[in-house]
């Protein structure tokens, strides 16, 4: 197992990578503002969902497999771009007619949220090549089998996201919620969650391994 100096150099690392601009952040940003705290964690619980099975993937050696084929790699990442590209289609067609009251989403579109956090993790290619680059640097093979260790630090890092991914949650989704009064401004909302999803898409349509 890491040890205690590794495991907290690690969750302090991994919580200013979070921090980092990056689609992942950005997106619970938006998603927060446009439905509500409730809406961005459940968001950020899909998110984490899927560093869930990366972190298997690299300490099972599957990541390793993925980051070899080419194929695989931009095949995932257009299947991510078409995704964020029907995401913006939706934001730019959504109705302004009535706010969305913060934390009052219905159980079905909850779920909803945590897929669609989960989509956008796993859809993302760039994550597993991450993942698979990272976490290894903070494994100590003298400490005993490596694989283990990777689990640990996948749920370090997961919990560090969960943090910090939740305090955006919260904050965008409450000052969201204030804007979510007028008409005008929900359907500037809309219209900007619909280019940062297109922003998206073409960043991980050209991103490159």
């Amino acid at each position: 197992m890491p040890s205690l100096q590794t495991a907290f150099g690690f969750f302090l690392v991994s919580a200013l990578l979070a921090l980092s601009p990056g689609p992942d952040n950005v997106f619970v940003l938006v998603q927060s503002a446009l439905r509500g705290p409730r809406a961005g964690l459940l968001v950020v619980l899909g998110l984490c969902s899927g560093l869930v099975v990366h972190t298997v993937a690299v300490a099972l050696g599957l990541a390793a497999l993925f980051a070899a084929s080419a194929a695989a790699f931009t095949a995932l990442k257009w299947i991510g771009a078409a995704y964020l590209l029907v995401l913006a289609w939706g934001a730019f067609r959504a109705p302004v007619d009535a706010a969305v009251a913060p934390g009052a989403a219905p159980e079905a579109d909850g779920w909803r949220m945590v897929r669609r956090g989960l989509a956008m993790n796993l859809t993302n290619p760039k994550v597993v090549i991450f993942f698979l680059a990272f976490l290894p640097q903070f494994a100590d093979p003298a400490r005993g089998p490596v694989a283990p260790q990777l689990l640990v630090l996948g749920a370090i890092f997961i919990l560090s996201t969960l943090l910090v991914f939740g305090a955006i949650a919260v904050g965008s989704g409450l000052f969201g919620a204030l804007l979510q009064r007028s008409a005008r401004a929900r359907r500037t909302l809309n219209w900007l969650a619909g280019t940062v999803f297109v922003g998206l898409a073409a960043r991980l349509a050209t991103a490159q391994r």
